[in-house]
């Protein structure tokens, strides 16, 4: 028994160690990118679904400097279980997503075009995006033909509020793969880190695409 549930142990801890390794190095791919610069943007992925355990980054950190250790665990309502420092403030959102999504990670960038994009269709209450290729990077999606609706939300600084209203709407609009925050940036998610970071390429590219078309005005 007792080496059995050491094993158990050394596993778990090779686990998160390598989610934790995932997530940092997505956040620096990121920052190169330009999508997170400076301290903005947040990550996370699921370690444990019972009970929910979320291993988010910490608030604060530089996501070009970003490492494992600035990798936090948090539970269910956002709690620190393990690590030092503050988890995202946006952390109520990450559990949102993972609660109404099922996903086992959730990335959140702050890239030019999707925040100039966010502005630009407020008033839509939204984006449609069809005919392009690289829609069939997103999961489930077989045909260029694909009409995909990324919801646009007001920004807020009233997390609980506003994980509400993501709740909500990610209950209202079951097929999107992403959802942007106006003037803020945008939230998306998959079955893995790697199915999470697909779909984040794929938007942005998307939003570049489409903010270059249009000269980013109606």
């Amino acid at each position: 028994m007792k080496t059995r549930l050491r094993q158990g142990f050394v596993e778990a801890s090779a686990r998160q160690a390598r989610l934790a390794r995932e997530i940092a190095d997505v956040a620096r791919q990121c920052h190169a990118r330009g999508w997170a610069l400076g301290t903005s943007g947040n990550f996370s992925a699921v370690r444990s679904e019972k009970p929910l355990r979320l291993l988010i980054t910490a608030s604060g950190v530089h996501k070009g400097d970003i490492q494992p250790g600035h990798i936090l665990e948090v539970d269910g309502n956002g709690r620190v279980i393990r690590g030092s420092g503050r988890p995202s403030d946006e952390t109520a959102l990450h559990l949102t997503v993972v609660g109404a999504r099922g996903a086992r990670a959730v990335l959140h960038s702050h890239s030019v075009f999707g925040t100039i994009l966010s502005e630009v269709h407020s008033a839509d209450g939204g984006i449609s995006i069809e005919g392009y290729e690289m829609l069939k990077g997103l999961t489930g999606v077989t045909t260029h033909a694909h009409r995909e609706w990324v919801p646009v939300l007001e920004n807020s600084q009233d997390y609980a509020a506003l994980a509400q209203t993501l709740g909500e709407t990610l209950r209202c609009d079951p097929a999107a793969h992403g959802v942007l925050l106006r003037g803020h940036g945008l939230y998306t998610w998959g079955r893995s880190v790697a199915e999470a970071r697909r779909h984040l390429e794929i938007l942005e590219f998307l939003f570049e695409v489409r903010g270059r078309q249009q000269g980013a005005t109606r």
